[in-house]
């Protein structure tokens, strides 16, 4: 979603030491004393006992693939909804079948209830609309109906906890087998439900998502996901096969996740013909506009009303937009040789917009670029046949992702650039963490951070002759200075309430990546970036598997890389610390007066107008030090610490030496 804007080493080493009583011991005279630390040396990174279980067991692997046991739950989900446009309500039912694939007997199952966000009492980050929830009429668990629990009930039932529903099962789900699940329920649909992630506009766009029960994810490292939904950090949640029925009024167009299975008995002739064509074409073509409504756009459907039935596969939920008097543009864009014939593949693009939000006319254009950028920057096609973004203004202000389907404010104030990078931003969510689905209600640095990033890479090669990633370094050093930033390994929804959460979340992970890329290179980063991708596509990633990929694949040791950036709140101030010129040759000291270790990148001219680029490395402030030096064979007129502004330096008015000019 884009929206609007521990301890260290001790500092010194005692030349003496004390023994459990007594007095000090002292110091061999001929002992060599061990220098004082001048600076805070990074310890290993901590990895919790469950992820080292789940490596001893050979579901990971210590250099961050997944491993030879890996295994993932799975869902196939028949759910079909009814949407009262008039009342503003959705009542639906759905069928589970949940196959368990872990070694483990399941005694209890847990199920999301994301609407229960709005109930009353429910915990929140934020100010929600309160309605009455998700009310469950009917549940149906291994084909026993059961009921809510009270007091010290025994045998199967369940229990509702804010956003969660716990269940005891008639029977527990032992290792390979499989239980059905039943719900029948309903609710009143939020204006700007979830935080504006779903909900009403006026009286011709309805975009349904979080809106029906989920099962929650159980995994390898924490078993079950228990974490409750409370409107700030987004999804955790496994793979399945969906298939949905959306009954809503006719003349009413419905798109969403997943293939549109009954396009003939619910598009009008013409419009699917001209849908055909458009998403055949590399141009983009207006199937539909708001006018067109006045007319025939749908089937007449039976008393009223049209039943949509999509199918998706091998995502981790869906989401649907009801619209009436829209703008619909399509074109394709193409997504690379998906299933390896050696021919390109293509992807259809969509853009659901209302006349009210012109700048939308751009929309299908910024994302069929988005969506092409993608593809080949992670190395992984997109994988579903259709990427379509909603305009939702008057129910978001920035924008939230969900497979295959997008919602966006209308972004009339804040301009053409703006609306192509939150396209750009929630279109990269289709890699992560619709694709490596990683838990960002603990960890959401991995999949907006690593979008952010992306959405940097889109602009520069849409917007050529800008450099993106300083600007999200502005950002982050805003706050970092502020001291407003928490830890970005602070799970998500515990972050001190303002900045912190924002800052851990995109701009400091999204600028982290930029300088590890840097720091590695081009070419050793994009492998191992597109490494990491590659070995997650479609499975639970966890931080230590994206930190032991980028260490495989480099052949480096980086704990003092991930330590520094992603568990301190440390920042990064290199300067020049002095020059010396004797004849032919110059000395030029180098100071580390911030908290981050980091190699040196340095642009150094000569008297002689020969220009000659040295890199310190990391290892002088790793042993302790705040001080270093090189020597250079030329007589030096001026020097420049990372002059392509790689590394987010808090303070670069001490980073550019000239001669003559004083050393700050």
């Amino acid at each position: 979603m884009r929206r609007f804007p521990t301890f260290v080493v001790l500092l010194t080493v005692a030349c003496a030491s004390r023994g459990a009583s007594g007095p000090p011991v002292e110091t061999p005279t001929t002992a060599t004393a061990a220098p004082a630390l001048e600076r805070p040396i990074p310890y290993p990174v901590d990895i919790p006992a469950s992820y080292l279980t789940a490596v001893e067991r050979g579901t990971r692997t210590a250099d961050g693939a997944p491993g030879p046991g890996y295994w993932q739950q799975w869902a196939e989900y028949d759910l079909a909804v009814r949407l009262d446009t008039e009342r503003r309500r959705l009542d639906g039912s759905t069928t589970i079948a949940y196959r368990n694939n872990s070694p483990d007997t399941l005694d209890v199952l847990v199920v999301q209830l994301i609407q229960n966000l709005h109930a009353p009492g429910a915990a929140r980050s934020g100010e929600e609309e309160v309605t009455s929830g998700l009310e469950l009429e009917r549940v149906v668990v291994g084909g026993a109906e059961i009921h809510a629990l009270e007091g010290g009930d025994e045998g199967a039932g369940y229990q509702v906890s804010s956003t969660r529903l716990f269940i005891r099962p008639p029977s527990p789900v032992p290792p390979g087998g499989s239980i059905e699940l039943t719900f029948d329920f309903g609710f009143d649909v939020p204006q700007q439900g979830a935080s504006g992630r779903m909900g009403y506009s006026g009286d011709e766009l309805f975009y349904l998502a979080y809106f029906y029960p989920q099962m929650a994810v159980y995994d390898d490292v924490e078993g079950w996901d228990t974490d409750r939904f409370t409107g700030q950090a987004e999804f955790y949640a496994d793979f399945g096969r969906y298939d949905v029925t959306i009954d809503a009024p006719a003349g009413w167009l419905v798109e969403g996740t997943g293939a549109l299975a009954n396009p003939d008995e619910t598009l009008a002739a013409d419009v699917r013909a001209r849908l055909d064509a458009a998403a055949a074409s590399d141009s983009v073509s207006r199937v539909l506009g708001s006018a067109d409504f006045d007319g025939r756009v749908t089937a007449a459907g039976r008393g009223g009303r049209l039943a949509w039935h999509f199918i998706a596969d091998s995502v981790h939920d869906v989401a649907y937009s009801v619209t009436r008097h829209t703008n619909w543009d399509v074109t394709r864009t193409p997504v690379g040789d998906r299933d390896g014939d050696g021919a390109v593949d293509h992807a259809r693009i969509g853009a659901i917009w209302r006349d009210s939000a012109p700048r939308w006319a751009q929309a299908a254009r910024y994302a069929a670029h988005s969506i092409a950028h993608h593809s080949t920057f992670t190395g992984l096609s997109y994988p579903w046949p259709h990427m379509t973004a909603v305009e939702g203004g008057g129910i978001i202000g920035g924008g939230m992702e969900f497979p295959m389907m997008t919602l966006i404010g209308d972004y009339n104030e804040r301009g053409d650039t703006a609306l192509y990078a939150v396209t750009a931003h929630e279109l990269a969510h289709m890699w992560v963490p619709m694709i490596l689905a990683n838990n960002e209600r603990r960890y959401a640095w991995m999949d907006e951070g690593t979008t952010t990033f992306n959405e940097n890479q889109a602009k520069k090669d849409f917007y050529p002759g800008i450099d993106w990633d300083v600007f999200e370094q502005e950002s982050y050093i805003d706050v970092a200075l502020a001291e407003l930033e928490g830890s970005l390994m602070t799970y998500s929804d515990y972050h001190v309430p303002g900045p912190a959460y924002g800052i851990a979340s995109y701009d400091k992970p999204g600028t982290i990546l930029a300088a590890l890329r840097a720091m590695l290179g081009e070419e050793v980063f994009m492998r191992a970036y597109h490494e990491y991708f590659d070995r997650w596509a479609f499975k639970h990633p966890y931080p230590w598997d994206f930190f032991r990929t980028f260490e495989d694949v480099s052949g480096r040791d980086l704990d003092w890389f991930w330590r520094s950036w992603y568990y301190e709140t440390w920042t990064l101030d290199q300067a020049i610390g002095g020059i010396r010129v004797d004849g032919d040759r110059s000395t030029v000291f180098i100071e580390d007066r911030g908290r981050v270790p980091m190699p040196v990148p340095l642009s150094i001219h000569c008297r002689n107008g020969e220009t000659i680029e040295r890199t310190v490395p990391v290892d002088p402030w790793l042993a302790g030090r705040r001080q270093t030096s090189i020597e250079i064979e030329c007589a030096v007129e001026s020097v420049t610490i990372d002059p392509a502004r790689d590394y987010p330096d808090v303070d670069r008015s001490n980073n550019t030496w000239e001669e003559g000019a004083p050393v700050s």
